[in-house]
Formats: structure tokens, C-alpha cells, sequence
């Protein structure tokens, strides 16, 4: 069995369950039990990447809604706890610790699994405190019976997946990280091998796709069997629940996979409802059936970069006006799926690239949009690469995800 970080140092043995402060030399970590660490947890982030350029600061309020049971429904599969390190009384360090009982019933060769639990959001000032953090959230999982570690993952696989490994130079669209280079030398240099990358994709959307790519699309729109309609928001909770069935079936084979749960797709509806725009996110029926959507959102990180995560006194404002009228330079593509029984077929490649002109098309027209951005896309889903590839994206993210037995 591998030792743990603290042991390494000469530390007794985590007990955070019984709210033990455990000390690791000049430095001490403890559990986050109230209102106080919680802020405490989130205002760190602020601190530490303040002088990072493309670092983008969240909204502090969702950023402490992720953490706070009650408020995000990942909680209620998932067993979470967060830690803080001090240096002489001064916050220095987080990480969370997590469970996910969803994750647990997946096949363990598809990345999850019986014995593999969670640490993400870590932040610290330098090595000693993220060797620390990482060797208290490593005790934290085996004391649990965790037998094998998978991280970052801040919380959910559905969430900020990952350690920033390449990209570094550019600010990340929505819903993506941004961590700082030092993070994967020290994540390295505790034994962490890679499990798997996860990719984003630019792309300059101004000029049009290659000519081939053109001619499926147009194919595909003399097809009387072929429909791609628009979301339609006047039945917002209907078409959530069919993305999500699609999501489901589609994505139930990828490296990683964990289902969302009806009440994740509903909190995620009431989040992204302001910012979905129905002429960007499209579903695809085939014989009146469907079968593949694409989620494509405004790049919020943009609006919300200058506000330095708050919302008072007067940014709120400006966040509503941009929601009623968005225009971004960026479209970020999270999702897309097609049903797993047309995912062999040339079908499925023909509905996305019909799926992603047409948002394109509105995109240009309507919100002032010149780049997109695909992803995340595992660096072995040869589907979704190939359909990057040829519409000539490039890779301009890449985040590690890693293992590590415990």
C-alpha cells in the first residue's frame, strides 16, 4: 500500500472524521464544518490566482453553491470533504475529498468503480502544503476503504474534470478550469501516473467549413429523414429530460462515465436557463425520433472576468443586460451525443456537422461570435476527434486527469 503524504513527514494518522486538526510540521489541516470554512475555502481561489491574468474568478455565490450541501445535488450521491491547511493561523491551502456512490457502481474499466474515490479543487502556496493535502485527502479516501484515487475532480466528472496541463496562456471558456502550471509537478511528484487527457478544440468559425464537410451538411439537408430543430424553451423542462436521456445513452460507454441524476439536470436547468439561447442548441430527429443533440452556450467568462466574482453593487446589472442581449466572441460546445446505436454509423458524423453549421450560421448572425471551442473530448474518442479534425479545429486545452493506488 502506497504511504501518504502525511506519513511521509512523520504525521499520526488522519482522523478528520472526529474532527481532528492534524499537523503535518509547520503546517495543519482541518476539516471544513460550518459557514466560516466554507468562505474561508472558496476566498483562497481569489487570493492565490489573483496576479494570473487568464485565470477567471467565479461567482463567489456559485462558487460556494458548489460546496455547500442543499445546493448542489452532487451531494446527495456523494460523500464530500473539504480541508483547509494553515501556515501560523493563515489559510495557505483546500482540497476536497469526495465519494461518489454513482462513480462506485460504474465498470471499473471504464475509469471509475468499486474502490475509487475523488480528490479537486485544490489550491496551495507552494509544494509542502499541497503534499499535505494531497496526503490528507489520499488518508481521508482510505479510511473510507477507497483503494485507488482519481484526480482532480472538482466535484463531479460533469464539472472542472482535470489538471490544466497545456493552455496556460489563454483564459478558459465557461465551465472549464484553470489551474496553475506548478500543480502538475507537484501532483506528479507524489507518484500520480496519467489515467487519461481530456482536449478542447478552437476553431475559427468566420470562414466556413472545408468543402467536403459542406457537401455532407447539404446531403443531409435533402434528406427527408434528417430534421435538426432548435431547442424550444417554452418546454424547457421536457427538452432538458430528453438531453438528458440522450446523454445518458450515448455516454454510458466513455472512459469516466457517471449518469446524472434527474435532480442534476434540473438544477443545471435552472443555472443555465439565462444563458441558453435556442438557436445555438439543437437536437437531431431521424424518422421523427431523436437521436443526438449539441449544447453550445455564449462564453460567460467573458462578461464576468471584470467582476472579480461579485455581483454587488452594480455588476448584477451589467450580467442582465448581457443575458438579454449576449454577444460573445467565443461559443463553447460542452456536449454532444448521439444515441449509441447510430454512433458505428455515417450518420452520426453527418448529424453532428449539420448540428454544429447550423449553430455556427446563428452564431455569426446573431451574437457576434468568431471562435468556438469543442470540448472536453477524450484523447482516445476517435469519433468526436475525427469530426474535430476535419472541420480544421485545433487543440488548445489539454487536462490530465490521474491515478494513483491508495
Amino acid at each position: 500500500m502506497a504511504s501518504s503524504a502525511a506519513d511521509s513527514i512523520g504525521c499520526g494518522p488522519l482522523n478528520l472524521n472526529e474532527g481532528k486538526i492534524v499537523a503535518t510540521s509547520d503546517i495543519t489541516i482541518e476539516p471544513v464544518v460550518d459557514k466560516a470554512g466554507r468562505k474561508a475555502f472558496v476566498d483562497l481561489a481569489y487570493r492565490l490566482n489573483a496576479a494570473d491574468p487568464n485565470w477567471v474568478p467565479p461567482l463567489r455565490i456559485e462558487a460556494l453553491e458548489l460546496i455547500t450541501p442543499g445546493k448542489n445535488p452532487f451531494f446527495e450521491h456523494a460523500d464530500v470533504q473539504l480541508m483547509l491547511a494553515r501556515r501560523g493561523g493563515e489559510v495557505v491551502g483546500r482540497i476536497s475529498a469526495h465519494i461518489d456512490r454513482l462513480a462506485l457502481a460504474q465498470p471499473r474499466e471504464q475509469g471509475m468503480g468499486p474502490g475509487t474515490g475523488n480528490w479537486g479543487l485544490l489550491e496551495a502556496v507552494d509544494e509542502a502544503v499541497a503534499r499535505a493535502l494531497i496526503g490528507a485527502a489520499g488518508d481521508w479516501l482510505r479510511a473510507q476503504q477507497m483503494t485507488r484515487v482519481l484526480a482532480p475532480l472538482s466535484m463531479s466528472i460533469w464539472e472542472e474534470p482535470g489538471q490544466l496541463v497545456r493552455g496556460h496562456d489563454h483564459p478558459p471558456t465557461v465551465l472549464m478550469g484553470h489551474q496553475p502550471k506548478r500543480y502538475q509537478g507537484y501532483i506528479e511528484a507524489l507518484g500520480y501516473s496519467r489515467a487519461k487527457s481530456l482536449l478542447t478544440y478552437d476553431l475559427d468559425i468566420t470562414g466556413g467549413f472545408p468543402p467536403l464537410i459542406q457537401r455532407i451538411i447539404a446531403s443531409g439537408a435533402k434528406n427527408a429523414r434528417i430534421r435538426i430543430r432548435e431547442v424550444d424553451k417554452r418546454r424547457f423542462d421536457q427538452e432538458a429530460a430528453l438531453i438528458l436521456d440522450i446523454l445518458n445513452d450515448a455516454w454510458s460507454d466513455n472512459w469516466g462515465f457517471v449518469p446524472f441524476t434527474d435532480r442534476e439536470i434540473a438544477h443545471a436547468g435552472r443555472k443555465f436557463k439565462p444563458v441558453v439561447r435556442e438557436d445555438l442548441n439543437m437536437i437531431a430527429e431521424y424518422d421523427g425520433e431523436p437521436v443526438a443533440f449539441m449544447m453550445t452556450l455564449p462564453d460567460l467568462n467573458e462578461v464576468i472576468a471584470p467582476m472579480h466574482g461579485r455581483l454587488l453593487p452594480f455588476n448584477w446589472i451589467k450580467l442582465l443586460l448581457w443575458l438579454r442581449r449576449p454577444k460573445a466572441r467565443t461559443m463553447r460546445v460542452p456536449l454532444m451525443g448521439v444515441r449509441k446505436k447510430l454512433q458505428a454509423s455515417r450518420l452520426a458524423s453527418q448529424l453532428a456537422f449539420m448540428m454544429i453549421e447550423y449553430a455556427r450560421l446563428n452564431a455569426i448572425a446573431r451574437y457576434g461570435t468568431t471562435r468556438g471551442e469543442l470540448g472536453w473530448v477524450l484523447e482516445d474518442n476517435q469519433g468526436m476527434i475525427a469530426i474535430a479534425d476535419a472541420i480544421e479545429s485545433r487543440v488548445n486545452r489539454e487536462y490530465v486527469i490521474y491515478e494513483k493506488p491508495l
